[in-house]
């Protein structure tokens, strides 16, 4: 009973989403609401409430989880959604974009090839190294700046970001997830490595599907050139990936994987024979207009500003992230709750991308002032994204402060007994559902998998390999997390189309969700 009054704000966005064509904004506030008065009524009167607060007003606890809440949806995900479509807007402003746009056509004539460069290998880039939607808004944007369709240009971002989810953010998610089940809090770099090794092995198949997926989205009919082409592709990502994993650690995996993965794009789209659709277009095309390294650098200083300022602040280079994440760091500690929210003001990705972007549009021509304007317009547009995510991740902090996800996974638990494993990436999917990021959801059951696997009698190796599957099933649930959907419909302006996005979604997420759960259970 706890587990299905706990459900209920789940089952509720989905209800209004899918079953009510309602868009995000409105649903996350009306499901906020709904927890909210789940929060102050049925948890106490269920026990939900974790023991920690017992003593506590339910009023402060539940007001505090809200607080915790806005503060995380502002400082940085709101910010780095902002200056990621910012970003774009200055490409689009100074009409750099075309540029852009021709270099990526003069690769191939194949839209698969283009798609999936973008999506797969620029995108997998963006979230190994800035992670929190980046990956999702700047490769779709630019989708719509070719000419694809804004549906089709979230459905493809959405379905590719989800393996690189994993290490996204330098390994954020699969440190923490390490930390979080080692002895004092600090794990060992030996773990972090198997661990890491664990959950790109758990995804071996998704490295293959997901790439032929992508391409079948965006040309049914050249199947084998698809499969080859995925094939390909998948092996070059699963090999280096695994290599960095095992050896390197979570910090590179998706960046250096990704970087693999368009070359082995761009060396196979030159290779690919065309079809006589694609030579008669190329017949009928402008002649193919040559850049100069001047002209190419120019439209790119956006980007490149962006991966240089991104990989310089970061835990690529020691000192220099040691030095901006120990300056200028607000600290509040939040009552009650017992929490301590901690913001970087010049250590967060959504200062390197305002820099980057700023910086880049001045070197395109635009004057300080013009910029200014396109921020400000950004920020109007996307109000309604703003709404969304402020309300879902309040929602998140309450229920699980209010013990309402730790009920739902341990209501799983109790009904899937010794087929747990099967389920176990589920747990990780829901988390990420909720919170809207897979390192978020490696907090709150990362100890859950390693209480689950001392019942179960495991040892230590598949402890390890059981608590892998917690982050292996976040990354699939954030394909249809309705803070990623937001940030599709804001980059692709189809504010209020959140339920279209998570209908196409879904079917995807689910069954990447069910192999997942396979790979884990059968090894």
């Amino acid at each position: 009973m706890e587990a299905l009054v706990s459900v209920i704000p789940i089952v509720l966005l989905f209800v209004l989403m899918l079953g009510f064509n309602m868009s995000g904004h409105k649903s996350a506030t009306i499901t906020l609401i709904v927890t909210l008065l789940l929060a102050l009524f049925a948890a106490p009167a269920m026990g939900l409430i974790s023991k920690e607060f017992m003593n506590e007003n339910v009023a402060a606890v539940v007001g505090w989880s809200v607080v915790e809440g806005v503060l995380k949806a502002v400082f940085p995900i709101l910010l780095i959604i902002l200056m990621a479509i910012y970003s774009y807007n200055v490409l689009v402003e100074s009409r750099q974009i075309n540029v852009i746009k021709d270099q990526f056509t003069s690769i191939s004539d194949d839209k698969g090839v283009i798609v999936l460069i973008l999506v797969w290998g620029f995108g997998g880039l963006l979230e190994g190294m800035a992670g929190f939607g980046t990956a999702v808004a700047i490769p779709a944007a630019i989708l719509i700046g070719l000419g694809f369709k804004p549906m089709f240009s979230a459905l493809v971002a959405l379905i590719a970001n989800t393996v690189p989810t994993i290490f996204g953010a330098v390994g954020v998610p699969v440190m923490t997830l390490c930390n979080e089940v080692s002895p004092g809090g600090s794990a060992p770099a030996e773990l972090v490595n198997e661990i890491s090794g664990n959950a790109v092995l758990q995804l071996a198949p998704l490295f293959f599907i997901l790439p032929f997926v992508i391409l079948m989205i965006t040309d049914r009919r050249a199947i084998i050139k698809n499969i080859l082409l995925a094939v390909l592709v998948g092996a070059v990502s699963l090999g280096v990936q695994y290599v960095c994993a095992s050896f390197l650690g979570a910090e590179t995996p998706a960046i250096i994987g990704s970087i693999a993965a368009i070359a082995a794009i761009i060396f196979a789209g030159k290779l690919m024979p065309k079809s006589k659709k694609e030579e008669a277009e190329a017949h009928h095309r402008a002649p193919e207009r040559h850049y100069s390294f001047a002209e190419t650098m120019k439209a790119w200083s956006v980007y490149l500003l962006i991966l240089i300022l991104i990989l310089v602040s970061g835990t690529l280079c020691p000192p220099v992230n040691g030095f901006l994440k120990s300056n200028l760091v607000t600290v509040a500690h939040l009552p009650v709750i017992g929490s301590t929210f901690k913001f970087g003001w010049i250590s967060n990705a959504g200062l390197m991308l305002f820099l980057g972007a700023t910086a880049g549009g001045l070197i395109q021509g635009l004057s300080f002032r013009r910029l200014m304007v396109i921020l400000a317009s950004t920020l109007v547009n996307l109000r309604k994204t703003v709404i969304t995510i402020v309300s879902l991740i309040s929602l998140a902090s309450v229920m699980n402060y209010c013990g309402m996800i730790s009920a739902i996974a341990t209501g799983l638990v109790a009904i899937t007994g010794s087929f747990y494993p099967l389920f176990a990436p589920l747990i990780g999917a829901i988390g990420t559902f909720v919170t809207g990021s897979d390192t978020s959801s490696n907090i709150l059951f990362a100890k859950l998998q390693a209480n689950v696997a001392a019942q179960l009698g495991f040892d230590p190796a598949q402890t390890n390999w059981l608590v892998a599957a917690n982050t292996t099933g976040a990354s699939g649930g954030k394909m249809i997390s309705p803070q990623s959907i937001a940030i599709a419909t804001a980059a692709c302006g189809m504010q209020g189309k959140d339920g279209a996005i998570l209908k196409s979604a879904l079917p995807y997420a689910v069954i990447y969700i069910a192999l997942s759960g396979l790979m884990v259970y059968l090894a």
